[in-house]
């Protein structure tokens, strides 16, 4: 019992190790195979095996008779620490293509108008797309924009441009900053359907709010995005504050 469980937090360990090295792309298509990727990870070849099965049940990879162990869906990486686009992130990785949904002036929803700074009904731009790369769906994004600055976009080409870049150039702005939460949820029928998942998929669920240098909130958006497909990464830089726990010197009395 006990061996059973720690060849399972092997595997667990195995996993995530190799699933980095992938998505970081240091290694090819096909995999090495078991013996070297046990030396890899100071691992015996049971341990490897059972890593390679947790991948293959995420989709990462897939392993074909005669050939060996592939990785059959790439992971992109996306940084946090950067306002980019998807496109701007991806560069490289091949042609961000979106389908354009819904592109319209609607009276916005209460919730967009609080998080917006708006009066309740006032006009903004919606815009729907799915995110596609290599064809596949990558996210599925719901976008609300002022409308003084969303509409001069909705003439633009919103299937190949980046919403951020269009921004700045249409409006001859530049955006300043963004706060984002990241939860993890189950994908509903109709999410799920349009990212081509499974319903009850678990998929990052991605909420941002763009504001202009001077801290107008310009765009609120809420992103699904497949995890299968994204990593969402970010550099931290840890505060110049002291360490939580020191012991601060107390005053002695006279």
């Amino acid at each position: 019992m006990v061996t059973t469980q720690r060849r399972a937090e092997r595997a667990r360990q195995v996993a995530d190790g190799l699933r980095q090295r992938i998505v970081a792309g240091e290694v090819g298509e096909l995999l090495p195979g078991e013996r070297e990727l046990g030396e890899w990870f100071g691992a015996s070849r049971n341990v490897v095996r059972e890593a390679l099965g947790l991948l293959r049940d995420e989709g990462l990879v897939e392993r074909r008779q005669g050939v060996g162990t592939l990785v059959v869906r790439p992971k992109y990486g996306h940084g946090l620490d950067q306002l980019t686009g998807l496109a701007e992130a991806l560069e490289g990785h091949g042609e961000v293509v979106n389908e354009v949904r819904t592109a319209e002036t609607v009276a916005a929803p209460p919730s967009v108008a609080e998080r917006l700074g708006l009066a309740a009904g006032e006009k903004v731009v919606h815009l729907e797309r799915v995110r596609r790369l290599g064809g596949a769906p990558l996210s599925l994004d719901s976008t609300y924009l002022a409308a003084d600055l969303g509409i001069p976009l909705l003439g633009k080409d919103l299937a190949h441009r980046d919403l951020f870049a269009l921004l700045e150039e249409t409006n001859g702005i530049r955006l300043g900053r963004a706060e984002v939460e990241v939860h993890a949820v189950s994908a509903g029928p109709d999410t799920a359907a349009l990212l081509d998942i499974a319903p009850g998929t678990a998929v990052f669920a991605l909420d941002r709010l763009t504001r202009l240098p001077d801290g107008r909130p310009v765009d609120a958006e809420w992103l699904h995005i497949r995890a299968d497909r994204l990593t969402l990464r970010a550099t931290l830089h840890r505060g110049a504050g002291d360490p939580v726990g020191r012991r601060q010197p107390r005053a002695e009395g006279s």
